[in-house]
């Protein structure tokens, strides 16, 4: 090893922290802030806690604390209902449910828990160099896949270079930028192929891995919980390459029954869990089809006792069921009204700004979902993101849309469909109902194209204007990383702006919580004046479990894992 492989290998306080306290301590950042940053620096959540603490003067509580306690039963089998869908390849989902049953059977790196503090999991500890360029991952030592092998470095390493070759398609290439590098070649879409630059990922010993990255990036571990992370075994390619038929994981749970659209069933695994106690011998996950009623009649009527999510249609009837108790949280959970930028007519700026212009989030917010969330900004940052930089208000402006379309060649309005999945829910299909009636008033006559769910997904990056559901992700520059950066497979609107993605890869590499707001700001506005999407709001989330259920944690971004739930 170098000298400076010896001092990044040697345990140390990152300079960040010292920063982050001085930030906390003169009120340039909020406790939430302090705590997040310096838990990615590589401090545990609970020197985190003490140190703000101290800085404050006075004791805090932990944002989040478990629900879980002592006494809890063992045994016991818990059902959730949820739709089963094809689960092959978890560095490949697109949907959450995926991996809310693999979660069980396969791990992460990190977790992110649902005060959006990020803690050890597989990797017992990590550490930063000082210019947030080079990150090493202690891998914990205790842990043994089902199969009986040792989890150990060699595991990280192949997950690392499958996600970041394209031909595997992940999504995760959108969060690792800083470890890629353009070949020169161009794909069918134009867009320039990248690779994994060379050493980018790299084994130390059997249980410790360096990341070496190109341009630094603070939001490293946090990435790491995006739910296609997930680590599989080494040989998962030899071995066939599907999940399902062969269940190999760190987790406490086992795959024993598994059929799309109807089941899937998780049993304990024999073997001491190396995360400490687990209490349900066995998880069913049963799908009840696409109609919200049928969750909620299943939950009233004992069949299933936790449901994924309500939705509106059946929030007000869930909250008077006896016996069930109803969740809510802030997220950061969002429908994009999105316009493909390299397909007619959305080609046009000038278009694109015009259908923006009708928009009247407020409005948008108030019908479609009864005020509960926060207005968007058209750019998906939210206010509850950290590095949310406020810009001036968004109004609404029909004269302005009239006019962009006549300069467009369209003096006598326009007519565009927008396809629809509801995969979220039936306010998908409302907020395009409502963006309806007020384009029309700019001469926008919106033909709205409801299609299946999974139907939808079939073209969801192909469509020329559609509405996709986004889930929260704890960060902004994780999402639009995902979302917008040039050539990503997650880029539905095939938005290509270098400017864009200079000025991202800026605002992930900065510390400074003020530094990296204000370099928001052009991230944002750069969004938003290119009219890459509608936008309307951010919105709650609500789902339901009985009362005997106890230890269940909801999760802004519906990541459930029932590793501390038990049945009273």
């Amino acid at each position: 090893m170098t000298e400076k492989k010896d001092k990044l290998s040697t345990k140390r306080v990152h300079p960040g922290v010292k920063e982050m306290e001085k930030s906390l301590a003169d009120g340039k950042c909020s406790r939430r802030e302090f705590l997040r940053t310096t838990t990615l620096l590589g401090i545990s959540a609970t020197t985190a806690y003490s140190l703000a603490s101290a800085i404050l003067g006075k004791d805090i509580l932990p944002d989040f604390i478990s629900s879980a306690h002592a006494g809890q039963k063992k045994g016991g089998v818990f059902k959730f209902g949820m739709a089963v869908q094809e689960m092959a390849d978890p560095c490949t989902y697109s949907w959450t449910e995926k991996a809310v049953v693999a979660g069980h059977i396969v791990e992460y790196l990190v977790e992110t828990g649902s005060d959006n503090i990020t803690r050890p999991s597989l990797a017992e500890s990590w550490e930063a160099s000082d210019d947030l360029k080079t990150w090493i991952f202690h891998l914990r030592k205790d842990v043994k896949w089902s199969n009986g092998d040792a989890f150990i470095a060699d595991d990280v390493v192949f997950n690392f270079t499958r996600w970041l070759d394209p031909k595997t398609g992940s999504s995760n290439l959108g969060l690792f930028n800083a470890m890629l590098e353009e070949t020169g070649e161009k794909d069918t879409k134009g867009n320039p192929v990248k690779h994994m630059i060379k050493n980018a990922v790299e084994k130390v010993d059997d249980h410790t891995v360096k990341l070496n990255l190109k341009s630094a990036v603070l939001s490293i571990p946090e990435n790491l919980y995006n739910y296609p992370t997930a680590i599989v075994h080494r040989d998962f390619e030899k071995e066939g390459g599907d999940l399902t038929k062969n269940p190999v994981g760190t987790g406490p749970y086992t795959l024993s029954k598994f059929k799309i659209g109807e089941i899937a069933v998780l049993t304990k695994r024999k073997e001491p869990y190396w995360g400490g106690e687990v209490f349900l011998d066995e998880i069913r996950f049963i799908d009840l089809g696409i109609d919200a009623g049928a969750y909620l009649a299943a939950i009233a009527s004992k069949q299933i006792d936790g449901m994924f999510r309500l939705d509106l249609t059946t929030l007000d009837a869930a909250k008077n069921i006896p016996g069930v108790k109803v969740i809510s949280i802030p997220t950061t959970d969002t429908g994009v009204i999105r316009m493909k930028v390299n397909k007619k007519p959305f080609d046009d700026i000038r278009v694109r700004k015009a259908v923006q212009k009708t928009c009247d989030p407020k409005r948008q917010l108030d019908i479609v979902y009864r005020g509960m969330g926060v207005v968007g900004e058209h750019h998906h940052v939210s206010t509850i993101h950290p590095e949310y930089f406020k810009l001036p208000p968004f109004k609404q402006d029909i004269a302005g849309a009239k006019k962009l379309l006549a300069e467009a060649g369209y003096p006598d309005g326009i007519e565009i469909t927008c396809s629809v999945g509801n995969a979220e829910g039936v306010w998908e299909q409302d907020s395009i109902a409502v963006l309806k009636e007020d384009a029309a008033k700019a001469g926008i006559n919106i033909k709205i194209d409801v299609m299946p769910a999974a139907q939808y997904w079939d073209v969801w990056t192909k469509a020329p204007f559609s509405i996709t559901s986004w889930t929260h992700r704890p960060l902004a520059v994780m999402v639009l990383g995902l979302a917008y950066r040039s050539g990503v497979p997650w880029n539905e609107s095939s938005y290509n702006n270098p400017a864009f993605d200079a000025a991202l890869a800026e605002a992930e590499a900065t510390l400074d919580v003020e530094k990296r707001r204000a370099k928001m700001e052009k991230v944002e506005k750069i969004l938003q004046d290119d009219a890459v999407m509608v936008q309307p709001f951010f919105r709650s989330v609500f789902t339901a479990v009985r009362d005997n259920v106890v230890g269940f944690e909801m999760h802004p971004a519906k990541y459930y894992r029932f590793h501390k739930v038990s049945i009273g």
